[in-house]
């Protein structure tokens, strides 16, 4: 075998086994709790529980300006940029509320904590808040997000939703479930709260 087929045929050995494990660890992750009340052709219809978040406001109007500036600033916050300096697991989603007024970028707080036991951040413009229970209306699409897709898939979901004559409220929200390393498997989703228990 000549010696670029080997370096090509090792490269690959490495690049499926790294993308294995990432794979993995990212099944591994907790990941928020929901639940599935209804199935339809395009979309689900799920509930779910409140959860402590840490969330910023942005100016950003795009996935791609609110995704870079928002994800280091709140990244910080769990890698110990908080007043214990302690670590604090990711988990996933991470929520994008992308909008022409104020945009807001989420993590999901482990399940462990709450508002009373979560350190407090370094920087002021992580709030820790406390979201209320919520029926949403949830439809997934694979690989990379970008604006395009995001909008796309917004209409989509918003034909689903009139199709059925459910009533839906407030901002389409954006669900991000990988690291930007992971090639493969990538989950993304939009939501949007419905009027559930109103129908």
């Amino acid at each position: 075998m000549r010696p670029f087929s080997i370096i090509a045929l090792s490269l690959g050995v490495v690049f499926v086994a790294v993308q294995t494990y990432v794979s993995m660890a990212t099944n591994k992750t907790e990941t928020q709790a929901y639940k599935v009340i209804q199935t339809g052709v395009d979309f689900e219809i799920r509930f779910y529980p409140g959860v402590t978040m840490a969330t910023i406001a942005s100016t950003a109007k795009s996935y791609k300006e609110l995704g870079s500036s928002g994800f280091r600033t709140l990244a910080h916050y769990i890698f110990g940029g908080n007043q214990e300096k302690r670590q604090i697991a990711m988990t996933t989603p991470v929520h994008m509320d992308i909008n022409d007024t104020l945009s807001t970028m989420s993590f999901v707080m482990p399940s462990n904590f709450n508002k009373e036991n979560l350190p407090q951040p370094d920087n002021a413009e992580v709030q820790i808040k406390k979201t209320p229970d919520e029926y949403v209306a949830a439809i997934k699409f694979g690989g990379f997000a970008s604006d395009k897709d995001i909008k796309l898939n917004t209409e989509k979901l918003t034909a689903a939703l009139k199709a059925n004559s459910i009533t839906h409220d407030g901002h389409f929200r954006f669900l991000g479930y990988n690291p930007p390393y992971q090639l493969f498997g990538r989950r993304n989703e939009v939501i949007v709260k419905v009027d559930w228990e109103v129908k």
